[in-house]
């Protein structure tokens, strides 16, 4: 599966992390309270981090869609991939909160998924300017 994800084009790879943004921010917003107990997290930090992913992945759609993606609103969101996963590890390790085993694991597994799609757009946006440049 990750091969497949790592051949793809970085307009779709902003496709695929714009749908990953949008279906866990909806899970996020619906199921907040479901999941804040199992979890060990507050449910309002699970609210507006949902809340938050929405307009984010509207954003990447948005980047996504020119048939050249631009290299600005590319960075954004690569940035934007990082900070979420540095915010996903700081939380827990700064004791901002303290999640139950399940929660970390969550928190764990989600900041490497966005770590390995914000690998591979940079991947990819830095291949597309070296075959720009030849």
């Amino acid at each position: 599966m990750f091969d497949i994800i790592a051949r793809l084009s970085l307009r779709n790879l902003l496709v695929v992390d714009a749908l990953t943004c949008a279906v866990m921010g909806a899970l996020l917003l619906v199921a907040d309270g479901l999941l804040a107990g199992p979890l060990g997290l507050p449910a309002d930090l699970l609210f507006y981090a949902g809340l938050l992913l929405l307009p984010v992945s509207a954003f990447m759609v948005l980047v996504a869609l020119p048939a050249r993606t631009p290299g600005s609103g590319t960075l954004i969101v690569i940035a934007g991939n990082w900070l979420w996963v540095a915010a996903s590890i700081a939380l827990p390790v700064l004791g901002l909160v303290a999640p139950t085993a399940l929660g970390l694991a969550f928190l764990v597994i989600q900041a490497v998924a966005v770590a390995m799609l914000a690998i591979l757009e940079q991947k990819a946006f830095a291949g597309r300017h070296a075959t720009m440049a030849a």
